[in-house]
């Protein structure tokens, strides 16, 4: 299968088989969303056929649940389970602060319900997703349909007055139709470029009427996995990721 990956999909499945290992029998398990992360599930899955693993996986997509189930992990919902031992998942950019942009597969609500109810949150990636300020990666906003323009229009005037480099405000697309979550809502997707005060961005966003939430992950990642084409995986060092030098340590 290896022979087949492209070199990007080669790092992925470095970094989420690095993460596979932290999962133990009997966790309550965040599944989350994205080509990194069904590379996650499917190790799970082998670890169950092969090591007699037993979690239950609280999927964060829809598309994340049908591929649990093909791999035979029992699925739950949050209300089902409560609190969760560990959530892995993907992120579209980090900074050497674990602060994350996550929501480029248009899951992010339910990512970050179900991450912010994990005792530990991992993010598996590759070495592109490693950036020194969050930006270039456009930044998602889940909106609800209705009133759809003015919610864009204010999104628009919050970001004016921001410390950001660009300001393009797009609704995004899928087979030139409107993107539909999961919950049924749109998303607004921030060109921004840079973003330098990304607490402050998502303050503002989530104050505007329509808005049901952003794709800024502050303070929520514990552990950040970067895998590699070759095999090798690096995970952040949380007690030097304060200020963001030589935060990454070999695993092999």
């Amino acid at each position: 299968m290896t022979d087949t990956l492209s070199s990007s999909d080669l790092a992925k499945r470095a970094s989420a088989l690095k993460a596979a290992e932290f999962v133990e029998s009997g966790m309550k398990v965040g599944l989350g969303t994205g080509s990194t992360a069904a590379f996650l599930v499917r190790r799970l899955g082998e670890r169950m056929r092969e090591e007699g693993l037993r979690i239950v996986g609280v999927p964060t997509s829809a598309q994340t649940a049908r591929l649990a189930r093909e791999e035979g992990i029992e699925v739950a919902t949050l209300e089902e389970t409560g609190r969760l031992d560990i959530c892995i998942d993907g992120a579209d950019e980090a900074d050497p602060r674990l602060n994350l942009i996550k929501g480029g597969g248009g899951a992010l609500l339910w990512e970050k319900i179900v991450a912010t109810a994990a005792d530990r949150v991992v993010v598996i990636a590759d070495a592109g997703k490693r950036v020194p300020v969050l930006g270039a990666f456009p930044l998602p906003v889940e909106v609800i349909p209705f009133g759809l323009s003015s919610t864009r229009r204010l999104i628009e005037e919050a970001i004016a007055g921001l410390d950001v480099d660009g300001r393009r405000v797009e609704l995004r697309l899928r087979d030139g139709q409107p993107f539909v979550t999961d919950e049924g809502n749109r998303i607004l997707d921030l060109h921004l470029g840079r973003i330098g005060d990304p607490l402050a961005l998502a303050l503002r966003l989530n104050q505007i009427p329509g808005v049901v939430e952003n794709g800024l992950f502050l303070g929520i990642a514990d552990t950040l996995v970067i895998g590699h084409a070759d095999g090798r995986a690096e995970v952040v060092d949380p007690g030097a990721a304060q200020d963001g030098d030589n935060i990454f340590r070999e695993v092999v």
